[in-house]
């Protein structure tokens, strides 16, 4: 920054800010600012009829070539429409501009540290690094040229206003951040700059966080479905749910419900790590530079992470089988190190990976017909029931659904994998599955798929209420 600059806007020291300010920021008078106004809803309102819904707005916004992936009409809607009638008239459509130029000002001012009207790189740069945000030199760059129109090297209020008018989130630096990465997916200048990504700095950890704990929570409270699932699984005579219930109590009491639990909390974060870091580097090599992989490609790169982070994490998958269908002693729970020097010893280190395979053939399938099916009750959604975008309850619905179909096309693979994990003898993919077919028929690849399915409901009810919950907390909406 210049040391020349002189302070021509002190700060407030009394009262809050108000419109008066913001005509003084924008060098406006009144009138001036009420043409605007005018002139932007007749703008959207092509079609003359006094009003605006999600089409003229989606309409508008394609004319302001925002990112056919990021149209918000719907959120822009939603914030406008007061009244709640799906349409916005001018009053409303005023009412949101007064509001929004107001908060984009008190923010403005907060980063203009120099209280100089205007912001600098540096004075950009801190504010991002305070809400955890740190960027290179290059994707700062990019943003300052990006919202700098007049190209002297600082942004100004009516530029900073003009790039975020539209945008109906709440501005924060975490989300104005957000806004710019999404609107830069479209040219900037000459080249379009594609920059790194939030997910490089502070949304990444958060959001692992958030994940993380989602996770943590769900399998925590789903864990005595888990373990019950499980043992039916190993079982090759016929036995009941309400048996092994039964069994599980008799021989460890409520604390058996959970054995095998820490393991699969402990697994969370590293395979959530490990799915994500292998997700971002496989999207330029499958799509090319510029990271447009399309639908397939992004469900060969899902499934491909998928496939890597299981590997990695397969070892502690293993361990948690063993340690949730071996019989405990004395009515004591089986040592962890225990069991795991045993395997080692025993059977050698490729043992901990005893079942992967038939595990690696589900992980596609699983997701394509997950995936294929939460789009397609999403898409029925939008049409038969709300003709906007699906709230949290149908998405909840929407992806319960989805999931329980795809863990059933898929459960034989799964319990062929748990009873190879179960097993110390040496067997293979192609003698498990025989051995299973000649044993117990079709229905033994179905043992345990009640709990299995009784699982899914609340494991994605609780993971979406805690994620949705943590997203909110750190600031991540």
């Amino acid at each position: 920054m210049e040391s020349g600059k002189l302070n021509q806007t002190p700060a407030k020291k009394h009262g809050a800010t108000t419109m008066e300010d913001v005509l003084v920021a924008l060098h406006e008078t009144k009138e001036e600012r009420d043409l605007r106004i005018r002139r932007l809803f007749e703008f959207f309102d092509s079609s003359k009829l006094g009003f605006l819904d999600d089409t003229h707005i989606e309409k508008g916004l394609t004319s302001l070539r925002i990112p056919p992936k990021y149209k918000y009409a719907r959120d822009l809607l939603r914030v406008c429409d007061s009244n709640r009638d799906g349409r916005v008239d001018y009053e409303e459509f005023r009412r949101y501009m007064d509001a929004k130029e107001l908060e984009l000002y008190i923010i403005f001012q907060a980063i203009d540290v120099e209280r100089n009207d205007d912001i600098c790189p540096d004075e950009l740069s801190q504010a991002l690094v305070k809400s955890g945000i740190e960027i290179e030199d290059k994707e700062l760059a990019s943003f300052m040229e990006h919202v700098d129109k007049d190209k002297n090297g600082t942004i100004t209020f009516q530029e900073w206003r003009d790039f975020l008018l539209l945008h109906p989130h709440e501005a924060t630096v975490e989300n104005i951040y957000h806004h710019w990465e999404r609107v830069c997916l479209i040219d900037i200048g000459e080249q379009p700059v594609i920059p790194d990504g939030i997910s490089k700095h502070a949304q990444r950890s958060k959001l692992l966080l958030a994940g993380g704990l989602a996770g943590a929570v769900s399998r925590t409270a789903t864990a005595p479905l888990d373990r019950l699932k499980v043992v039916l699984q190993v079982q090759r005579t016929k036995s009941g749910v309400v048996p092994t219930i039964k069994k599980i109590w008799r021989e460890d009491k409520l604390l058996g419900f959970f054995r095998g639990n820490g393991l699969n909390v402990t697994k969370v974060a590293p395979e959530s790590a490990i799915k994500f870091a292998a997700y971002e580097m496989l999207k330029p090599i499958i799509g090319g530079g510029d990271g447009e992989i399309g639908t397939k490609g992004r469900l060969l790169a899902g499934g491909l992470a998928g496939a890597v982070a299981q590997t990695a994490i397969y070892p502690m998958d293993l361990v948690k089988t063993r340690l949730q269908t071996c019989v405990s002693e004395l009515g004591k729970t089986p040592n962890l190190l225990k069991l795991t020097k045993e395997i080692w010893v025993q059977e050698g280190p490729r043992a901990f990976y005893k079942g992967l395979y038939p595990s690696l053939l589900g992980i596609i399938p699983y997701a394509g017909i997950d995936l294929a099916a939460y789009e397609t009750l999403k898409d029925f959604s939008r049409t038969y029931i709300h003709h906007d975008e699906p709230g949290p309850l149908v998405q909840l619905g929407c992806g319960m659904t989805s999931g329980a179909l795809g863990a059933s096309c898929v459960y034989p693979l799964q319990v062929v994998r748990t009873r190879m994990q179960a097993d110390s003898a040496k067997t293979s993919l192609s003698q498990e599955f025989l051995k299973t077919l000649k044993g117990e028929g079709v229905r033994g690849f179905y043992r345990g798929i009640f709990p299995n399915l009784f699982k899914v409901i609340p494991s994605a009810s609780i993971s979406y209420l805690v994620y949705e919950a943590m997203k909110k907390n750190l600031a991540l909406d």
